[in-house]
Parts: structure tokens; C-alpha cells; sequence
């Protein structure tokens, strides 16, 4: 357990300094209020449905589902907007069913039904990070009212 957590720290991490050394480097969209507050919105529903992965998967079906649906809202709001293809692919790699973050737990937690407190704990604060790379990536960016 311990060497798959590292392993996913580094990978997270990783992809954290890749995208803000890329970030520095190219042209990124405007600040959008509507990205941030979705990706801050999703963060905390998709780490308090987490925190039920260890009750049965049934039980919560529909919530993850429906949770799935808001998540591809955002990677589609995220891929329709100009100059934005790092926050677009973070997205896809948080959402990703064959990845080890969010998709790749809501997965597991069906495939399995149930999922241990320790798996789950750990897991929320490898998705927790990935989240706060999305809303590092926006927060960053420039308000389009500093654009003269």
C-alpha cells in the first residue's frame, strides 16, 4: 500500500511541476470566476462523496453518477475555452476511469463495493492535490479586465 501512495504522490506531484513549468512558458487563457468556482465546487463534492466509499458503491450510484456528469461539464467547459489546454488536460487525467485519480477511484469503489478508510483517506488527498493543481492553474491565470 505504502509503494502504490508514493508512487501516486510522485505521479500527482509530477504532473503538478510539468504543468506550472509549462504554464510559465506559454500562452494560457484568461481568468475565468466560472472555472475557478466549478473547480472549487467539484473539489469539495467530489472529495465529501469520497469519504462514503467505504459503505457499498449501490448505496451512492446515483450520486456518482451524477457527480461524473458535472465533472465532464467542466473538462468540456475547460476544452471549449481558447488558450486553455493544460487546465483541459488536467481535467481529463482527474477524470480518466484507466488513471489513478478520481475516475480511476470512482472505478475501483464499483468494481469493489467497498473500499477501505485507509485506501479512501489516502486517496482524498492524492485527489485533493490534483484538484488544487485545476485551481492553481485558473488563479493563476490573468483577469481579462488587467488586459489593456
Amino acid at each position: 500500500m505504502n509503494y502504490i501512495k508514493v508512487n501516486l504522490i510522485i505521479i500527482v506531484r509530477s504532473i503538478l511541476f510539468f504543468t506550472l513549468l509549462i504554464t510559465s512558458c506559454s500562452t494560457v487563457s484568461v481568468y475565468s470566476p466560472e472555472a475557478y468556482k466549478q473547480a472549487v465546487d467539484l473539489k469539495i463534492e467530489s472529495l465529501d462523496l469520497m469519504s462514503y466509499a467505504t459503505a457499498s458503491y449501490e448505496d451512492y450510484q446515483e450520486e456518482v453518477e451524477f457527480l461524473k456528469t458535472e465533472l465532464k461539464k467542466a473538462y468540456e467547459f475547460a476544452r471549449g475555452r481558447p488558450n486553455n489546454e493544460i487546465s483541459t488536460q488536467q481535467w481529463e487525467i482527474l477524470i480518466d476511469e484507466d488513471r489513478n485519480l478520481l475516475g480511476g477511484f470512482f472505478k475501483r469503489w464499483q468494481d469493489e463495493n467497498i473500499l477501505s478508510q485507509m485506501f479512501v483517506d489516502e486517496m482524498q488527498m492524492i485527489v485533493s492535490d490534483a484538484f488544487d493543481t485545476i485551481i492553481g492553474l485558473e488563479s493563476g491565470k490573468i483577469d481579462p479586465s488587467e488586459l489593456k
